[in-house]
């Protein structure tokens, strides 16, 4: 089937998104896939800064990246980055105490916020054009002039927060012991992804002042950030105003990342007791490859010809044909130090759990030992695709295209490169990549029971 190219315009970006796929037919991806306008430059200081100017709306998003997650952490001091994040809205010497989001949302900002994962720490806001220098200054200011108002306070109060985030989204939530079980079972002690990015209790508990002050020491320095602009700027003026407040910073050095090994992954089983959990839930995670590597895109792809809502092959089977289960998910979750492929089934009350399993198991072996049709690849990479291409709507969507593509590839203009990985897959590539990943006596097997509510104090029999 020939590929049928339709071009798709959002101001500041020229698209071409396939309509239908097959190898032969993929033009060369500079010909048709998304072009970004960028500028990239670094000050002396080692600040790296990208420019993406689109005079369409009068906004500007200031995307700040520091290149530092959970995955940079060290044995006993988990949960540092994303303190971090939280720190960084205390206040800083220049700007004042817990004054940076009402500043913001006085002069317009539509969007504030920042997130932590295992592989970076961003911090953003999309402010009105004529405001780019408030959002900067900000910025600069928490970069440069945080730890003289790092306190014991701040940090205990700051502490305290995580503390509860940890407990009201990891602990007392649906799941939450999976993600804690699934976690401790493929990475071994030591490994910075085996506590999650909110970090354990006890080592937020003794972390003290002199140890925060060292990791933004290490981390939080020009040399290993990255600011991009996108949106409706001058080129030229906003190089005069990121010199303005980033130039004076003193020259850093970029910390060293190291490279964990993967681990090797045995099969194993866990069933869990879990309170907060209304269905049965049956979760089988693989160790995947590594994001951007041979293996990863089809992945992606295999995703969605297994669960995609409506046409997906288990979701069909499973919630469509037998009626066994309420949800049915897959996903590759990538990243830097190791991926994982992720099976997630929600059962309905009355379902049987080994029938559930069974077609499961029948259906993993199937795409480990027969092509997927050309029309089921298709079908995946035109949605993925197309879910790409209109999630560059926003000029803030698109700052954070690039970092994604600066952080891991180093060019943030690799939207060719990543969107041929796709484009270029077999059915063939599909199968051999599933049989190396999908093997069973390397799959985790984490199974969730609703647990009995707790019985009231003093009351029932």
């Amino acid at each position: 089937m020939r590929s049928i190219l339709l071009p798709v315009t959002f101001a500041g970006l020229v698209v071409l998104a396939a309509g239908g796929l097959a190898r032969a037919d993929v033009p060369p991806a500079d010909a048709s896939a998304p072009r970004l306008t960028v500028e990239r430059y670094q000050l002396d200081n080692g600040l790296e800064v990208i420019l993406h100017p689109d005079p369409a709306v009068p906004l500007v998003a200031v995307d700040l990246w520091y290149h530092v997650g959970s995955g940079d952490e060290t044995p006993g001091k988990s949960g540092y980055a994303h303190l971090f994040e939280h720190m960084m809205f205390q206040g800083s010497a220049n700007t004042g105490e817990d004054v940076h989001f009402s500043t913001l949302r006085k002069i317009g900002a539509s969007t504030v916020n920042g997130t932590t994962n295992t592989d970076r720490t961003n911090y953003f806001e999309v402010v009105p054009a004529h405001q780019l220098e408030t959002a900067l200054r900000l910025e600069s200011d928490r970069m440069g002039y945080l730890l003289p108002v790092l306190t014991q306070k701040s940090l205990d109060n700051q502490r305290d927060v995580v503390r509860n985030e940890r407990r009201q989204r990891y602990d007392s939530v649906p799941y939450g012991l999976d993600r804690f079980a699934t976690a401790a079972a493929l990475y071994p002690e030591g490994h910075p992804y085996r506590y999650l990015t909110i970090g354990r209790h006890e080592d937020l508990a003794v972390a003290s002042v002199d140890d925060v002050k060292a990791f933004f020491k290490t981390w939080y320095v020009p040399a290993n950030a990255t600011l991009i602009l996108a949106g409706d700027f001058d080129p030229t003026a906003a190089r005069a105003l990121v010199a303005k407040w980033f130039a004076g910073f003193p020259r850093s050095v970029k910390p060293l990342r190291r490279d964990v090994p993967m681990p090797s992954v045995k099969a194993s089983r866990q069933v869990l007791d879990d309170p907060f959990a209304r269905l049965r839930r049956v979760h089988y995670v693989w160790q995947s490859a590594r994001i951007f590597t041979p293996g990863d895109a089809e992945l992606d792809l295999l995703s969605s010809i297994l669960a995609r809502p409506g046409t997906g092959r288990l979701y069909q089977l499973l919630v469509h044909e037998k009626q066994l289960a309420q949800s049915v998910d897959a996903w590759q979750a990538s990243a830097q130090l190791a991926s994982t492929f992720n099976i997630v089934v929600d059962l309905k009350s009355d379902a049987e759990q080994a029938e559930v399993e069974r077609l499961l198991d029948a259906e993993i072996e199937r795409v480990r030992t027969e092509v997927v049709t050309p029309r089921e690849l298709t079908r995946a990479v035109t949605q993925i695709e197309a879910s790409f291409i209109w999630g560059l709507e926003t000029v803030m969507a698109r700052a954070e295209v690039l970092q994604r593509y600066n952080h891991y590839l180093g060019r943030p203009d690799a939207i060719a490169d990543d969107l041929t990985r796709y484009r270029v897959a077999r059915p063939t590539d599909l199968l051999k990549v599933a049989a190396r990943t999908l093997q069973r006596d390397k799959r985790v097997e984490i199974i969730s029971i609703p647990a009995p509510a707790a019985m009231p104090a003093g009351g029932g029999k």
